[in-house]
């Protein structure tokens, strides 16, 4: 039996995707629930599992933009049914033990078996063999192997496979493009860059995934589309270091997570923003679209590009809820399981770029929200207490806001609350 394996819906709104990885190759056995490949459309990347168990036939490689639900491969269930037929039972399994335990005590001193005279053992002859063909040397290849042995225009045939069967592995072809360095840098006949008129010599050029493409749209569209402004401050965060240090130990106890400063500032976002709800709306046409509830999006690097996972009713979360999202956020986006509806519908959001060492930056708003706070970097700087220079450990602020809906006054003073927050934590539990 065939089951079709197809490119599985993510939204109404994503109508394709591109194969990000397989990690199969044609041929391989599957389990059900193994995971096959990756897809990446221009919101999410999704990992698409097994169905059942059986045997891979790959129809469409790495690389390429497929439709939501087309084919993209088939597993044969029916090898896999064999296999189970064919396997020995228990007892017959136990029935062979004994069999072989017992001929092996009537072999007292058991001799390597010895080629006839004139003949080669099987060891020899298998060194003899000659290497494969570039017919075999292709059925033997992956999907990535041979784009990348296509990409360098090489001959499989001169390479030397040491995965399973002799088949080639990236790892070998890399490895072959390492000692063929040297005679490229030989002279001789021009090389291919020279040959091509406009290519540059040190110069890639590499498709952009939707992911990045989608990046990029959006970015553009908030310079264009808004009336973009960046305010700053600064927080001394001696309080908010201090009354971490006090409970990190008993919180983490208590509900197995980590207590971080990103739950403090959702915190202070949110009693800020139910000050000022022009923050947590947006321009829809010509009208204000005002929330009352608080969707907060807390931006995510990861290694396909930045993504905005959103925080429902953070509102009415605890700070050991909002750890326990951000930290399930960013196990889903390792394990390529972030859904579509984890991404839709953010009135608000952060992003920290203080965990790279940013000191300070101008965040882009994530439209068509109005507003986004950036947190820097943590450093410890002299400042004014009291009329005495003091070292504190000082972090630069900054909020972004559309001025078409938010006012200056507003912005400022909204930065102001949320500094007043950190600095003294107190006053959320308050709500003062």
């Amino acid at each position: 039996m065939q089951i079709e394996v197809k490119v599985p819906s993510v939204g109404e709104s994503v109508q394709e995707a591109v194969i990000a990885e397989w990690y199969k190759n044609d041929g391989d056995k599957v389990q059900k629930d193994e995971p096959l490949f990756v897809i990446e459309t221009d919101k999410v990347t999704l990992e698409v599992e097994a169905e059942a168990d059986g045997t891979l036939s790959i129809k469409v490689g790495e690389g390429e933009t497929v439709s939501i639900g087309q084919v993209v491969a088939t597993i044969d269930t029916e090898a896999a049914e064999a296999a189970e037929e064919k396997a020995p039972s228990k007892e017959e399994k136990k029935g062979r033990e004994v069999e072989g335990k017992e001929e092996a005590e009537k072999k007292k001193e058991p001799k390597p078996a010895e080629a006839p005279a004139g003949e080669k053992s099987p060891g020899e002859r298998e060194k003899e063999k000659p290497p494969p063909s570039r017919q075999d040397a292709d059925r033997l290849l992956s999907p990535a192997v041979r784009r990348l042995i296509e990409e360098k225009n090489l001959d499989p045939g001169d390479i030397s496979g040491t995965g399973p069967g002799g088949r080639i592995t990236k790892e070998d072809v890399l490895l072959h493009l390492e000692k063929s360095e040297p005679e490229k840098e030989a002279p001789g006949p021009k090389k291919e860059a020279e040959e091509k008129p406009g290519a540059e010599e040190g110069v890639r050029r590499k498709k952009m995934s939707p992911i990045r493409q989608r990046i990029a749209a959006r970015l553009l569209e908030a310079k264009q589309n808004t009336a973009m402004l960046t305010t700053f401050n600064e927080i001394d965060m001696s309080r908010a270091m201090a009354t971490r240090s006090r409970y990190k130990e008993p919180f983490q106890k208590q509900y197995n997570i980590s207590l971080g400063f990103m739950s403090f500032f959702i915190k202070a976002c949110v009693e800020a923003l139910k000050e000022f709800p022009e923050i947590n709306a947006y321009i829809e046409g010509k009208d204000i679209v005002y929330h009352d509830y608080f969707n907060i999006g807390v931006a995510v690097g990861s290694e396909r590009g930045l993504v905005v996972p959103v925080i429902r009713n953070a509102e009415k979360k605890s700070f050991a809820e909002l750890e326990k999202a951000i930290v399930d956020f960013v196990e889903k986006i390792k394990k390529n399981r972030l859904d579509l509806s984890d991404l839709e519908d953010g009135t608000f959001t952060i992003t920290n770029g203080g965990v790279f060492g940013s000191l300070l930056s101008t965040p882009i708003l994530n439209t068509p929200q109005s507003g986004i706070l950036g947190m820097h970097k943590i450093e410890k700087r002299p400042v004014v207490v009291d009329d005495q220079v003091v070292i504190r450990p000082m972090m630069y602020v900054a909020l972004s806001y559309d001025h078409r809906v938010v006012d200056g006054k507003e912005a400022v003073t909204f930065l102001r609350r949320i500094k007043e927050f950190i600095e003294d934590p107190e006053r959320m539990l308050l709500e003062i």
